[in-house]
C-alpha cells in the first residue's frame, strides 16, 4: 500500500466503533451490586432515547461510581474486547499518511490515552475525572461532555495538524458525534443509529476494517452474503413459522413460547459476556451474529422476538400473521439481496435500492400467503413494510415493520 501524498486525519468515537458499547460501565456496574447496575442502564436507556442530555446522563452515571477505586477502572478497561485486528487495521491507516484522533463522551481520558498507546493513534480525548485518594469523587468535567465539545476538540487537532476540515475522515456510530459529522469530511457511519445513517456519506456494517477502501477513495464493492449472512437471514426468515403454530396451539401458547425463549436467550447472553456459554444458544450466536455483535450484548434476536411477540397479541389474524410473514421474509431478502448490486439510498446509506426492491417481493409473497384473496391489500402491505424499513428511524426496525404493518393491514383488512 502505497501512502498518500496528502496527509490526513482520521477521527475515531471509541465505545462502539473500537469497543464494545456500554460494555465498560455495565462491568464496573456489576461490582456495584444489582441496584446500582440497573441504575446506571436506567441512565444509559435515558440518553438512548434522547430522553436525557449525555452531559446529565454521564453526570448521574459517575455519581453512582463515587468511591470506586480508579485503578478498578483500568483493570475494567484491559479485560474488556477490542475490535478485532485493531492494531492492524490502525497500522494500515498510518501507511496511508494519516494522523488518528480517538474521542470518547463515555471514558475516562486515561482510559482512551491507554487505548491509543496501544494502537499507536496520536491524539486521545476523554472525560476528565476527579479522583481523591485513588477513588473517584463522582465529579466530571472536560470538552468531550459537552453538547458540542467534539467539534471543539477535533478543531483544536485540525488547527494543531494545519489541516483543513476537508483533510479529515471522521468513524462513529451514535448521534452523539453528529457535531463533527461536517460538511466537507468524509462521514463514516460505523454500525450506525438512525441519525448518523441520514448524515453519513458511507456506512459500514460489520468489520471495522470496511473502512480502509473509504477511506482509499474507492466505489462500494459487490459482496456476497457470508455464511453467518446466511444462518442470520434463515433463523429470521424461519420467524414466519410463528403464525403458522400460533394458527394451531393458539397466540396465547405461541407469546409464552416466545418470551420463554427470549428470557432464556438473554440469560445466555450474559452468561457470554462472562465467558461462559450455553453451548446449543451460544453456538447459534456465533454463526448468527456479526463481529461486533459479538463482543458485546448482541440484542437483535431480542427486538426481533418481540417485534413478533407485540404483533401477535396486539393484532388480529389474518392481519398480525401477514405483518410477520412480511416482515421476516422481506428483511430477510433486502439483506441478503442488498449488497449483490449496491445501490445506496440517498436518505439511508446502509440500505440500498436492489435489497429493497427484493424486500418488497418476497413481502408481497408473505402477504399472500395468509392473505390470498386480496393481492391488492398484499402490494400496499408490502409497501408499508419496506417503507418502514428503509427509513432512518429511532425505534429498531425489527420492531416497527411488523407492528406498523400489522396496524396498516388491521385498517385496510376491517
Amino acid at each position: 500500500m502505497v501512502a498518500l501524498e496528502k496527509p490526513r486525519l482520521v477521527v475515531f468515537d471509541v465505545e462502539g466503533v473500537l469497543i464494545p458499547k456500554n460494555r465498560f460501565v455495565f462491568t464496573v456496574g456489576k461490582s456495584l451490586g444489582f441496584v446500582k447496575l440497573i441504575k446506571l442502564l436506567f441512565y444509559g436507556f435515558l440518553y438512548e432515547a434522547g430522553i436525557m442530555k449525555l452531559n446529565s446522563a454521564l453526570s448521574r452515571i459517575f455519581r453512582e461510581l463515587k468511591g470506586v477505586e480508579f485503578e478498578t477502572l483500568m483493570c475494567v478497561f484491559d479485560n474488556i474486547p477490542s475490535t478485532p485486528y485493531l492494531q492492524n487495521i490502525f497500522s494500515q491507516i498510518k501507511v496511508r499518511n494519516c494522523k488518528i484522533a480517538l474521542i470518547s463522551s463515555g471514558l475516562p481520558t486515561v482510559v482512551v490515552k491507554k487505548l491509543a498507546d496501544a494502537v499507536k493513534a496520536d491524539y486521545a480525548y476523554g472525560i476528565e475525572v476527579e479522583t481523591k485518594e485513588g477513588k473517584l469523587t463522582g465529579e466530571i468535567r472536560g470538552d468531550a461532555i459537552e453538547a458540542s465539545g467534539k467539534l471543539k476538540i477535533l478543531c483544536q487537532i485540525l488547527e494543531a495538524e494545519k489541516l483543513r476540515v476537508s483533510d479529515c475522515v471522521v468513524v462513529a456510530d451514535d448521534r452523539n458525534n453528529r457535531c463533527i459529522f461536517l460538511p466537507g469530511a468524509l462521514k463514516i457511519g460505523f454500525n450506525p443509529d438512525f441519525i448518523i445513517r441520514v448524515k453519513a456519506d458511507r456506512v459500514v456494517n460489520g468489520k471495522l476494517s470496511g473502512i480502509l477502501p473509504i477511506i482509499d477513495g474507492k466505489k462500494h464493492k459487490r459482496s456476497f452474503p457470508s455464511t453467518n449472512d446466511f444462518v442470520r437471514e434463515d433463523i429470521h426468515a424461519s420467524g414466519i413459522f410463528m403464525p403458522v403454530i400460533a394458527s394451531l396451539i393458539g397466540v396465547p401458547a405461541v407469546g409464552t413460547l416466545i418470551f420463554a425463549i427470549a428470557l432464556i436467550y438473554t440469560i445466555s447472553e450474559l452468561s457470554r459476556l462472562e465467558g461462559k456459554e450455553f453451548t446449543l444458544i451460544s453456538a447459534i450466536t456465533r454463526h448468527a451474529a456479526s463481529q461486533s455483535e459479538l463482543r458485546g450484548f448482541a440484542a437483535a434476536p431480542l427486538y426481533f422476538a418481540f417485534g413478533i411477540l407485540f404483533t401477535l397479541v396486539i393484532f388480529p389474524h389474518p392481519a398480525s400473521y401477514a405483518a410477520i410473514a412480511m416482515f421476516c421474509l422481506g428483511d430477510s431478502a433486502a439483506s441478503l439481496f442488498g449488497g449483490l448490486i449496491s445501490t445506496s439510498l440517498p436518505f439511508n446509506k446502509g440500505k440500498t435500492w436492489e435489497g429493497s426492491l427484493s424486500g418488497f417481493f418476497f413481502a408481497f409473497l408473505g402477504c399472500l400467503f395468509f392473505i390470498p384473496s386480496n393481492p391488492i391489500i398484499a402490494l400496499a402491505g408490502a409497501a408499508i413494510a419496506m417503507t418502514v424499513e428503509v427509513l432512518p428511524l429511532p425505534i429498531n426496525d425489527n420492531i416497527l415493520v411488523p407492528v406498523i404493518t400489522g396496524a396498516a393491514l388491521t385498517i385496510l383488512i376491517h
